[in-house]
């Protein structure tokens, strides 16, 4: 029987570095000579991605917050038989941002815990979720701060709360320090967490779809 792939989710603020470490972790699975492949949410070239672009880059835009929600939900929905396909064939999936990021940025808003997590239920569930945990004070103060809608300093450190209550929800989840920690100690911190999933993980059982559930 062939050996599935990992789904692996890294989470974190706006300008916490995860983008970075997720290309990190491809180098890493190279490396090992393993199939891995890095996906984004919101994909922004899906029909709802294109939509949830323009929302992010025109502060002119004006949608609901439940519209809004919904739309990267149905963004994530979009793209579960692309996963689940992906993983079954072996191929680990490196994935910057997913539900856990939707969740804590509507919750953010004022929304009700609960409600935020329902549309997300049954997608594909992660092996392994990757928080990047940097504080809203310490992403202010990185280059690029500020350009797209939702980098406030005060509605970053909203969005930080909310994602702690994700350790309640979710059993796959671990902290990454990376506030006072270099590049290199983060890298170092993920890909030893990495490694224990890969001696671990069941591969020969298909990737659960019971996301919050």
């Amino acid at each position: 029987m062939q050996k599935r792939g990992l789904f692996i989710v890294l989470e974190g603020l706006d300008r916490s570095g995860k983008s970075s470490q997720c290309k990190n972790i491809l180098n890493f699975f190279a490396q090992k000579e393993m199939a891995a492949e890095l996906i984004n949410f919101p994909n922004r070239e899906t029909q709802t991605g294109k939509m949830i672009d323009g929302y992010l880059k025109n502060s002119d835009t004006k949608l609901g917050d439940e519209v809004v929600h919904l739309l990267y939900s149905t963004n994530r929905w979009e793209m579960k038989e692309y996963i689940l396909e992906t993983i079954n064939s072996g191929t680990h999936i490196v994935c910057d941002r997913y539900a856990y990021s939707g969740v804590a940025y509507t919750h953010a808003k004022g929304l009700d815990f609960d409600w935020c997590v329902a549309p997300d239920k049954g997608l594909p569930h992660p092996d392994l979720v990757l928080f990047v945990n940097t504080t809203a004070e310490e992403i202010s103060k990185r280059a690029g701060f500020g350009d797209e809608r939702y980098e406030k300093t005060e509605f970053q450190e909203k969005v930080y709360s909310a994602f702690i209550k994700m350790k309640d929800v979710e059993p796959h989840w671990h902290d990454i320090e990376g506030g006072s920690a270099t590049i290199e100690e983060i890298e170092s911190r993920i890909t030893e967490k990495i490694s224990e999933t890969l001696e671990s993980y069941s591969s020969g059982e298909d990737l659960p779809t019971n996301l919050f559930q």
